[in-house]
Parts: C-alpha cells; sequence; structure tokens
C-alpha cells in the first residue's frame, strides 16, 4: 500500500513537460520547418537538434528553480530586480505571448480551412470563442489539462509518423542535415525563426511554475524525474519538428518547390505530389490538434507572468481575451491588406520576434540557478554555468546579427527611418541587457561589502 501510494507522488510528478512541450511544435514551428525544409533541404536539421538541445538544458534549469525555490521565474524577477525593470521584463514576456498567440491563431484558422473550407478571416474570429473551452479546461485541473495535451501531441506525432512513411525519405541524406552549414542570410533569418519557435520565452515561466507542488517528495528526486519528463517531453517534440522539416524537404525541395512558405500551400501540393488523400488530411488534422493546443499553454503563461511580475490578478477569461484580441488584430490587418498569402510570411516572423525577446529571460534564468542565496547545495555547476551562458550568447549574437542585416538592408534600399529605427532599438535592446546582465553581479557585490 505504502509502494503504491509512493508510486503515485512520483507519476504525479510526470506530465508538465508535455504542457511546455506543445509550445514546441506549435504552427509557428510549422512555418519555420515548412520553409526551410521547402527552401533548402535538410540543410536546416542541424539547427533543430542545436535548439533542442538548448531547450532541454533551459527548461531543466526551470525545473530547478521552481522546485527549489518554489517560485516560478517571473516571481524571482519581480524579488530580485527593481520595480521598473521587472515591469518592462513583464512587457516583454506579455509580447512574446501575444506572438505566440498569433501564431496560434493563425495556425487554428488555417487548419479550419483545410479541413472545412472556413474561410480564414472567419477561422480567425472563431478562435476568439475559444476562452469559453480554455476556462472549462482551467476549472478541471492541471491533471486533466496534461492528459487532453498528451492526447494532442499523440495525435500530432501519429500523424506523422504516417507521413515520414508515405514520402519514404532517404536518410542517409537526411544525416547530411545535421553537419552546421548556413548557406545565406535567408537560411540565417529561418534558422534564428526555428530557435525563437523552439526555444520560447514564455515556456521558461510557465515550466518554473507548474512543477511547484506541495507533495512530500525529496527535491533531489523532483528534480531526477522533472529531468527525465524534460528529456522525453522534448525530444518528442524535436522528433515531430524534424519530420516536418524532413516532410518539405523530400515533398517540395526535390520536387523543385522551393518557395512553399504557406503552410496551406503545402496541404494542397501533399495530395498530387504523394497521389494519396490520407496526407493533407493527417497534415490538418496534427495542424488544428496543434493551434488548439499551444492555446491552452499560452493562456497559462499569460497568467503566470502578470501574476508574477506585477502581482496582478485578472480573471482567466479577462487575460485570454485580451490576449486574444491583441493577436487577433493584426492578423486581421495583414489579411485584409495582403491576402491570405501572408499568413506564412506572418508566422514566420512571429517566431523570429519570439527569438529577440528570449535572452530577457534567458540571462535571469541562469543568474538565479547560479545563485547560492536561491539555490543553496542545488547551485548549478561551473560545466552547466558555463554551457548556459554560451547558449545565452549564440541567442544573442544571432538576433543582433538578424537585426542589424535587417537594418542594414533597409539603409541600402533607402528607408533610412526605419533602418535608424532599427539601429536604435537594437542599440536600447543591448543595454537592457547589459543591465540586467549585470545587476544582480551588482547587487551580490553590495551585500558581501556591505556597500
Amino acid at each position: 500500500m505504502k509502494k503504491k501510494r509512493e508510486l503515485k507522488k512520483i507519476l504525479s510528478i510526470f506530465g508538465p513537460a508535455y504542457l511546455v512541450s506543445v509550445g514546441y511544435m506549435d504552427p509557428g514551428n510549422w512555418a519555420t520547418d515548412i520553409a526551410g525544409g521547402s527552401k533548402f533541404g535538410y540543410q536546416l536539421i542541424w539547427v533543430l537538434l542545436m535548439s533542442n538541445i538548448m531547450a532541454v538544458v533551459l527548461q531543466i534549469l526551470c525545473t530547478k528553480i521552481g522546485v527549489v525555490t518554489e517560485k516560478d521565474l517571473s516571481q524571482l524577477c519581480r524579488l530580485e530586480y527593481s520595480k521598473k525593470t521587472s515591469f518592462v521584463l513583464w512587457a516583454l514576456a506579455e509580447l512574446a505571448i501575444i506572438a505566440t498567440d498569433l501564431a496560434e491563431v493563425l495556425g487554428t484558422a488555417i487548419g479550419l480551412y483545410l479541413l472545412f473550407r472556413i474561410p480564414i478571416l472567419l477561422g480567425i474570429i472563431i478562435t476568439a470563442f475559444d476562452t469559453v473551452l480554455i476556462l472549462a479546461l482551467h476549472k478541471s485541473g492541471k491533471r486533466t489539462i496534461e492528459i487532453i495535451i498528451i492526447s494532442l501531441i499523440s495525435i500530432i506525432a501519429v500523424s506523422f509518423l504516417i507521413e515520414i512513411l508515405i514520402v519514404k525519405p532517404d536518410f542517409s541524406e537526411v544525416a547530411t542535415g545535421f553537419i552546421p552549414k548556413i548557406a545565406n542570410n535567408d537560411a540565417l533569418y529561418i534558422a534564428i525563426g526555428i530557435i525563437g519557435a523552439t526555444v520560447m520565452p514564455h515556456n521558461l515561466y510557465l515550466h518554473s511554475n507548474i512543477v511547484i507542488n506541495k507533495l512530500r517528495i525529496p527535491k533531489d528526486k523532483k528534480m531526477k524525474y522533472n529531468k527525465i519528463d524534460s528529456i522525453a517531453a522534448l525530444n518528442l517534440a524535436f522528433l515531430v519538428n524534424a519530420a516536418i522539416l524532413i516532410l518539405a524537404a523530400t515533398t517540395f525541395y526535390k520536387r523543385g518547390y522551393f518557395h512553399v512558405n504557406e503552410i496551406q500551400d503545402a496541404y494542397h501540393l501533399l495530395e498530387p505530389l504523394l497521389g494519396t488523400k490520407l496526407a493533407p488530411i493527417l497534415f490538418g488534422v496534427a495542424l488544428l490538434a496543434a493551434g488548439q493546443s499551444s492555446t491552452i499553454t499560452g493562456t497559462m503563461s499569460g497568467q503566470i507572468v502578470m501574476e508574477g511580475f506585477i502581482s496582478l490578478k485578472i480573471s482567466p477569461w479577462k487575460t485570454r481575451i485580451i490576449t486574444r484580441l491583441l493577436a487577433i488584430t493584426p492578423a486581421v490587418i495583414i489579411i485584409l491588406i495582403g491576402g491570405t498569402k501572408e499568413t506564412g510570411d506572418l508566422l514566420v516572423l512571429s517566431q523570429v520576434l519570439l527569438s529577440l525577446q528570449l535572452p530577457f529571460a534567458v540571462i535571469p534564468l541562469i543568474h538565479f540557478v547560479s545563485s547560492k542565496k536561491l539555490m543553496g547545495k542545488y547551485v548549478i555547476n561551473n560545466f552547466t554555468k558555463v554551457f548556459s551562458w554560451f547558449i545565452a550568447l549564440i541567442i544573442i549574437i544571432l538576433n543582433i546579427k538578424l537585426v542589424f542585416d535587417i537594418a542594414d538592408n533597409q539603409m541600402k534600399s533607402g528607408i533610412n527611418m526605419l533602418g535608424t529605427l532599427l539601429y536604435g532599438v537594437l542599440f536600447a535592446a543591448l543595454l537592457f541587457l547589459g543591465y540586467i546582465f549585470y545587476y544582480p553581479i551588482i547587487k551580490i557585490r553590495k551585500a558581501e561589502t556591505g556597500k
């Protein structure tokens, strides 16, 4: 009986990472994977692998601070930084959630169009009403949400397993994609989009919160089981993303379709190119599952960052409506102006925006897990610390290069105002990054010296 109770406790720890993993296979991921596969074949698979390694490391660090401190990343930011700094970090986190929600809105709308021929614009409006579903799930508790999410993930995984069996890629060719290579600036843009789509800022806040529980299990065991949970869930997400990219590379790139940027174009091309109606149906079902599952975790993240950063408690339905309206508005405007052909570019852009905001979550995270004051005996070792800062440095350098290249291109095109604005934003962002990096160091020194 005692063993059964202990086993039940252990099993109850597993699940949070699958909520997080949803963000690693949302419609934004699909857009970057399809664009990368159709334009560059298997060349960017190594970016997926690198992003996954980054994600696993960072998500495990999130579970450590949640288990050890019993506070999430946003709460620690509020406690360790000034009010003004916390407010800016909160604003950036909210922008990341809006960018994520934008991808979910578009993905769900595209899925509704592909499966039921509901116009994309109408589909976008319909997504506003998923608030009712979200509220119902919130009342059911985290475990119910975890079961639903795992079910949706299973649908996505099985769908793409069948897709891969249909396309029959040459895995010796696929293996060449693990050799690091960036062909040009377009490849860099998509690579950064992949990083943004994989290592998502709001997931860091979410994961550090949902691992907090009152179970009477030693912290060492909690961290061990959460580590296993994270590795299993995120590697599954990697396999799904790799499957999407491989599907795009095998079906489109190898047949000369190099510019399949739209998810709906990919859907329509699958049947004539593969000769089966099953492929596009599975594709559409998986897309709808991805959009809806991501919506659930996005809502949870919104609540967590608002309460954590600024101690503001707003009912879930209000948070949901505000976030969704902020995501729907640009989607509707762009589609009205440019039509549905712009949805692919909009999805990739949303993921690039996520990547740009990522350092503002990663730097505080590494500081906190490196703090003996916060972590005690569970402080990370030097190797983990160096590797974590290396990950942060890679993300920052790639983002700097991206913004610099875009600004430079604008200047060369004669759009001096936009180019100058981008340079200004880059400079301000670097100053703020420098501040959130040095502030904890200065704070520790003052505490040690008493000055």
